[in-house]
């Protein structure tokens, strides 16, 4: 199998390109290296420092005619697609569009891409399916959703196959502690230099946490299996954010300190995927509950200080 993984020196990308380089795969990463790491980049991949959005991108997939693209490349910050979201359109739907047309053309078997809960918005229900309306709240909803259209009609135009996966709230190592998503990192972060956590709003606010390693076996059963669909990845389970800093508070062995200040526009107050359809039409259930996932995330983060 050959596979490109756009974003692939970046959180999830990293993880992924890891996994498909130790099953063998001839794996080539496309990555600006604008949020993610030359250190996170497996020696067993081929690196290739480009923007999704530029003509080399195309021409490298043109070129190498994968099996399958692994499109995580993506601005991620919900508050810089609000201060900037002209950038935020050019990474998240033109740059997209560029990779499209270059599978179109490479004949690609599969595009898997990377979608996220924040299509669906503030929605007021306790577990989000698949078929909920989408009303995004942030410029980086709103470009996160674009693409899904257009992939649609890239395979009703072309017939190039794809599953889109809308993700929960991803967290792990190698996460960069910086944007909403990225709240565990954040925390972790804060820790590690001694600081105290800073909350935006209450803390009642809940999101479902979903362990880097899980998201990463959704993408490998997403190209086996998922034939044009939109399928989330989420543990359908609820945690607050105050939960959260429980939870670590534990781990560390002592009550950590917490800032509490206004909350920021953009935010979602509670999100909750439903996975049945994971499992229905993938194979896939998360392996890691949230208590175990911030586990492992802590005491890598501990080996590292």
């Amino acid at each position: 199998m050959k596979a490109i993984v756009t974003g692939g020196a970046g959180f999830i990308g990293s993880h992924l390109v890891d996994t498909l380089v130790t099953a063998g795969a001839k794996v080539h990463v496309i990555d600006n290296l604008a949020t993610g790491s030359g250190e996170y980049i497996n020696p067993g991949a081929t690196f290739h420092f480009l923007d999704i959005r530029s003509q080399e991108a195309k021409d490298l997939i043109l070129r190498e005619r994968p099996d399958a693209v692994f499109h995580q490349a993506a601005q991620v910050d919900v508050q810089r697609s609000i201060h900037d979201p002209g950038y935020d359109a050019q990474v998240n739907i033109i740059g997209t569009v560029n990779v499209l047309e270059a599978c179109r053309q490479a004949s690609v078997k599969k595009i898997i891409y990377a979608s996220s809960c924040a299509v669906y918005g503030d929605l007021n229900t306790d577990r989000i399916t698949e078929d909920d309306p989408t009303d995004p709240i942030s410029y980086y909803g709103v470009s996160k959703l674009t693409p899904e259209a257009y992939i649609r009609i890239f395979h009703r135009l072309y017939g190039l196959p794809y599953t889109i996966l809308r993700y929960a709230n991803v967290y792990g190592p190698r996460q960069t502690p910086k944007g909403e998503g990225g709240v565990v990192a954040i925390f972790l972060d804060r820790i590690k230099k001694g600081l105290p956590l800073r909350i935006h709003g209450d803390g009642e606010q809940t999101r479902d946490f979903v362990y880097v390693k899980d998201v990463v076996a959704a993408n490998l059963a997403a190209f086996q299996h998922g034939k044009q669909d939109v399928i989330q990845v989420g543990t359908s389970t609820r945690t607050s954010i105050n939960q959260v800093v429980r939870l670590l508070s534990k781990l560390h062995g002592t009550d950590l300190p917490v800032v509490y200040e206004q909350e920021r526009p953009g935010d979602i107050k509670h999100s909750c995927l439903d996975n049945r359809k994971a499992y229905e039409k993938l194979g896939w259930q998360p392996k890691y509950d949230i208590v175990h996932g911030l586990e492992e995330s802590y005491h890598l983060l501990m080996q590292e200080a």
